[in-house]
């Protein structure tokens, strides 16, 4: 693919800068433009084949191999990046899925909890993919068997979304919501 750098005008009302939000686009920018998406890291390969692996293991069946490849990738990424960074964050995310695949809904959702707090703090509140981490975290967390005690979850859920999207947003009402009627299934209503 060329790239053609745009032709100045002739025009006088036309020959103002344009200033978009990244800045000023200059007659250099266009020159020196390189087409060719960047090269994806190493290090995301990598990351990508190892967490393939972790799924391959769980799509054949072997979920205690699969557990142990994601433990295992999970202290070497949080080793190399930190608890606070979004691969760190992904694989957190693989092995509450794991736990929920095994059976372990707590463990599942506190997993999931556990991202969705990393995911607010290192995107940001306002980011889809924050949102997407509670949306995951109050799924799970309603998927719980009814043999679970789902109440302590759900409080713990519920303190996670007001610190996430603060206390009036939708989100911290309808949660609140389903926690009330597991509490007072009598008295409040049991759709969420």
């Amino acid at each position: 693919m060329t790239i053609v750098p745009p032709q100045p005008s002739t025009s006088p009302a036309l020959q103002e800068p344009l200033y978009a939000p990244w800045g000023s686009v200059t007659a250099a920018f266009w020159m020196t433009a390189d087409g060719a998406p960047a090269p994806t890291p190493a290090v995301l390969v990598a990351l990508r084949e190892r967490l393939a692996e972790v799924a391959a293991a769980a799509v054949a069946g072997q979920l205690d191999q699969a557990v142990r490849l994601a433990t295992e990738l999970d202290r070497e990424i949080t080793a190399q990046y930190g608890e606070p960074h979004i691969h760190t964050i992904e694989v957190r995310e693989v092995r509450g899925y794991l736990a929920h695949l095994t059976g372990d809904h707590a463990a599942a959702v506190g997993w999931y909890l556990h991202a969705a707090r990393l995911r607010s703090g290192v995107q940001g509140r306002s980011h889809p993919d924050t949102a997407q981490a509670t949306r995951r975290a109050y799924s799970l967390w309603r998927a719980m068997p009814a043999t679970v005690d789902r109440h302590p979850h759900g409080v713990e859920l519920l303190a996670t979304v007001i610190d996430i999207h603060g206390p009036d947003a939708a989100v911290v009402h309808h949660t609140r919501k389903r926690l009330e009627s597991l509490v007072l299934p009598s008295t409040a209503s049991t759709q969420a």
